[in-house]
């Protein structure tokens, strides 16, 4: 199944206020009911176990209201893992009013070098052209001290059949239009590590988790992985 970009309505602001609010909603049950939280809080944890840290920094970009690591937060609190989320978006107005936020391009974020333990997205480089996925990386490396986590779904014929029957689930037009558009424009495990490896002085570690979801950890130096 070759990889086709498509344009997705929500990321364009494409639909009136009651399409947007539903679409988002359908995104907060899909990270729910198919994986979405399970995967970024493993990623999470595992870099805790191997950075011997209950504490972590973490920068989300392209985080819209950043429902997805909110959700991580709750659950890694109650095993004593803590959570200090900034969130970064490319538009202010998609960012949640009252949250620690800055409005900033991915690919040239306004922060030093190392300045936290972790950047994280969720459902965002299957937007990106591979060689944008590869700069994201490289710029969310150089303000990491620790790791870059990614959260993304995988390009698969049964994945995009498996998303055509779940269309009675979705409340939105927009969803209906963006959740097929994701699939035919993600990424494969392979096309992911082959995008990756090429990065000097990181480690890539890619792991597979329920319902076609990625889990992509890119260790900056050298860690003990656990």
């Amino acid at each position: 199944m070759k990889r086709v970009p498509s344009i997705e309505l929500l990321d364009n602001d494409e639909g009136t206020p009651g399409e947007i609010s539903a679409s988002l909603s359908d995104l907060r049950n899909i990270n729910h009911w198919f994986g979405g939280i399970g995967t970024s809080e493993s990623m999470i944890r595992k870099v805790a176990r191997a950075s011997k840290q209950r504490k972590l920094s973490l920068l989300e970009v392209a985080s819209g209201l950043g429902d997805l690591p909110k959700a991580v937060q709750q659950r890694t609190r109650r095993h004593g893992l803590e959570l200090d989320i900034t969130f970064s978006d490319r538009s202010a107005s998609h960012l949640n009013q009252g949250t620690r936020a800055v409005a900033a391009d991915v690919l040239s974020l306004p922060f030093a070098d190392d300045s936290f333990d972790v950047v994280h997205s969720a459902l965002f480089m299957h937007h990106l052209a591979p060689e944008e996925v590869v700069a994201c990386v490289r710029e969310s490396l150089r303000v990491c001290r620790t790791a870059v986590l990614i959260n993304d779904v995988v390009r698969d014929r049964l994945h995009l059949m498996l998303v055509y029957a779940g269309f009675p689930l979705f409340r939105s037009r927009l969803t209906h239009n963006d959740a097929p558009a994701s699939v035919r424009q993600a990424y494969t495990v392979a096309e992911m590590h082959q995008l990756l490896r090429i990065i000097p002085r990181a480690t890539v570690q890619i792991s597979t988790h329920f319902m076609f979801r990625m889990g992509v950890i890119v260790w900056k130096r050298e860690q003990t992985h656990v």
